[in-house]
């Protein structure tokens, strides 16, 4: 008789890296249910990870190479994808140039061990600076900011939830995210923890789900938090409540009354005007902040995928920082993983180093914005993409004006998809490489760690093996770099030994060493024999010792953003037309999440959200199939009307559209939707980041 297993490991289908239990018996899984013993998520779950079950045992993950022919999808053997792939890559790159070739990397490959190990060295051997990912449609302006004031762009600052008595949510949802750019599962527990000891205010044009949980919600307009922050900052300074605390040490004097300088113009009154927010909610907002034992404000995608995206994630580092919020409990504070992936050297900023060819936005961290991708393609000349690598992304439905990207790929000589879905991207590929996935693989969060409002260490080792001939994500990134390398190795023996060398690296080896060398000195074996993880301690004070800046410093007031102020000043008032912002949903994470039967049924969540009174001057009823345009894109859509949406302002969540032509997601495809991304422009970015404006794009909804 076949005994019940039990195995514990790490959700890794979001940020929050929710400790499960899952019980298996004759290789099927029974029960997936939170790890009441995990100490950073303490039993909780969302139901995502139910999926887990789902995505394992999905008919239409792909498990083997395909390759396209004129029949149709034909498998392959993966040593002919490789060979093709290599062949192929190198042909372009010897015939143009090695810029010729792009690199796309999506969302997962950040929950992904073996990607994020092994895809920068194949990054590396590719020799393009034509590379994108999901961070410039996304999260960009937090890193930009952090890159200038702390030295590194993924030295982020979190919220101390555990310990504050305040906490100010500025175009976020915690309670549907699970804590973005913020590793904290059980939100729903932690601001009910917060809320008995203090308060959580909302600023979002939506009544979220959050917001319905909070102390308070006050509507704002979509893109326009920048000029509330500087009324706020402003505040600070009039009522003489600058407060640095221990690092009064490591910032300038003369960043401090420059800041006071700088935010002079941005007054309460000039915030009512641009935020719709009266000058008395502001500020009282600030006074009680300020008040408070302890407060945090933390900023997520309403204020990073606007057009004023970088000043905005500036300030509120600034906030925090000088109303002494910064570095100390219950503030905004640095975590201590121990797998330390922060090893850069001090004084390194990579920002600007090139730009696009076309637009001429700004690299950075060795990519170029999303946005230009398309046009990069399309546009002939020298310099032109003429070949493409995807790895676990989907841009045709994640980034703006989708339908464009859609064409350029039907454009290029080649392209390899590294994914497991036939989906809207990856139909466009000439060989699809899947690599074994979720449950088949080993996994530590080698990000999210350094992101947790807890620190804590856990390792997860495989559940099931993979299918028989399967690769791993790892394997296929270093068999493509193999290829890439083999004619081109350096001529010095200590460097070639190195990459030789490299070559017998494994997830588990790497990350073994990582743990060795990290702030615990833990080891692969320790964490192995605690299944539910290891308890590393509250977050503690780092500054000024963990700074990245060449002088050792905290940079206040960086150059760069003291500049885009002029911006700003010279900010003219949308039009009249409706405001268009995304919104998320528990069940959903980007598209790859829309194949589970179970995360998808229930009542239609595709719909454009819109208020009564933008309703009724259209002439528009509860649940009507109505036309929305853009200047880019024009679709139709269900509404729903409803007072959870600010007036003037519309949402449609994003991830949807997948009733596209020859996509294999028999799940996805019956519930298709629509993309967002066909509305939204890709000519709207942030002109300091390059930064994708996802929110605020201004729509017309019709009849």
């Amino acid at each position: 008789m076949d005994k019940t297993h039990i195995h514990y490991r790490t959700c890794n289908l979001c940020e929050a890296i929710c400790g499960l239990e899952i019980k298996v018996k004759a290789g099927e899984i029974h029960t997936i249910k939170g790890d009441k013993n995990d100490p950073l998520s303490r039993g909780h779950i969302c139901p995502k990870a139910v999926a887990l079950k789902d995505i394992y045992e999905d008919p239409d993950r792909l498990k083997f190479p395909l390759k396209r022919t004129s029949s149709g999808w034909t498998q392959i053997s993966w040593d002919e994808a490789f060979d093709e792939t290599v062949e192929r890559i190198k042909h372009i790159q010897q015939k143009y140039s090695p810029n010729a070739v792009g690199l796309y990397q999506g969302n997962p490959s950040i929950h992904n061990l073996g990607t994020q190990l092994f895809a920068p060295d194949f990054a590396r051997a590719l020799k393009t600076k034509n590379r994108f990912s999901a961070t410039s449609i996304d999260q960009l302006p937090h890193q930009l900011a952090a890159n200038f004031m702390f030295g590194h762009d993924t030295f982020l600052p979190v919220p101390d939830l555990d310990r504050t008595h305040f906490w100010l949510i500025l175009g976020g949802n915690p309670l549907v995210s699970n804590g973005s750019l913020m590793t904290s599962p059980d939100i729903g527990k932690r601001m009910k923890a917060i809320m008995g000891r203090g308060e959580v205010v909302v600023v979002d044009p939506r009544y979220t789900e959050t917001a319905a949980k909070a102390s308070q919600h006050i509507f704002v307009k979509p893109g326009t938090d920048v000029w509330l922050l500087l009324a706020m900052v402003r505040e600070v300074f009039e009522h003489d409540w600058v407060d640095l605390k221990h690092l009064h040490a490591c910032i300038a004097s003369s960043d401090i009354e420059k800041l006071k300088e700088l935010c002079q113009p941005f007054s309460a009154e000039l915030a009512e005007e641009k935020t719709g927010i009266s000058a008395g909610i502001i500020r009282d907002l600030i006074k009680r902040f300020c008040e408070a034992p302890s407060a945090v404000c933390y900023g997520r995608l309403g204020l990073s995928v606007v057009e004023f995206g970088g000043i905005s994630n500036w300030l509120i580092n600034v906030l925090n920082i000088i109303t002494g919020n910064f570095d100390v409990p219950g503030g905004a504070m640095f975590s201590t993983a121990a797998f330390d992936i922060l090893g850069r050297s001090p004084g390194r900023l990579r920002f600007n180093r090139w730009q696009s060819r076309l637009r001429k936005l700004p690299e950075f961290g060795g990519e170029l914005p999303s946005a230009t991708l398309a046009e990069e393609i399309l546009t002939e000349g020298e310099g032109q993409i003429r070949a493409m690598v995807t790895s676990a992304g989907n841009p045709v439905l994640s980034t703006p004006n989708g339908r464009q990207l859609d064409r350029a790929f039907s454009k290029l000589d080649f392209m390899v998809s590294i994914d497991i879905y036939l989906n809207e991207t990856t139909r466009h590929a000439d060989i699809i490489l899947p690599p074994a996935t979720g449950l088949e693989v080993p996994h530590y969060d080698l990000f999210f760690h350094t992101l947790a409002v807890r620190n804590t260490s856990k390792f997860s080792p495989a559940l099931f093996p993979k299918a028989e001939g399967a690769k791993y994500d790892w394997e296929i990134f270093l068999a493509l770099r193999k290829g890439l390398q083999a004619e081109a190795l350096p001529e010095d023996p200590a460097r070639r030994a190195a990459i030789l060398q490299s070559y017998s690296f494994t997830p588990e080896s790497i990350l073994n060493h990582g743990l060795q060398k990290g702030p615990y000195q833990l080891s692969l074996k320790q964490l192995a024999d605690s299944p539910h993880g290891v308890d590393l301690g509250p977050l503690e004070s780092q500054l000024p010792d963990k700074l990245f800046t060449a002088d050792g410093k905290l940079a206040l007031v960086p150059e760069i953003f003291v500049e885009d102020l002029a911006r700003l000043h010279k900010h003219q008032a949308a039009s009249t037309h409706l405001l268009l912002i995304g919104r998320r949903h528990l069940r959903s994470n980007n598209s790859w999440m829309h194949n589970s039967q179970r995360l998808v049924k229930g009542k239609e969540r595709c719909t454009l959200l819109i208020h009564p009174k933008d309703a009724l001057k259209r002439a528009l009823s509860d649940g009507q199939i109505v036309g929305v345009k853009s200047r880019v894109g024009e679709l139709r859509i269900p509404i729903a009307i409803s007072e959870e949406i600010a007036e003037g302002v519309v949402s449609i969540p994003h991830g949807w559209g997948h009733g596209r032509a020859g996509i294999k997601l028999k799940v996805a495809e019956a519930h298709a939707g629509i993309s967002v991304n066909d509305l939204t422009d890709h000519q709207l970015v942030d002109p300091l980041t390059g930064n994708a404006i996802l929110n605020g794009v201004a729509v017309e909804v019709f009849k």
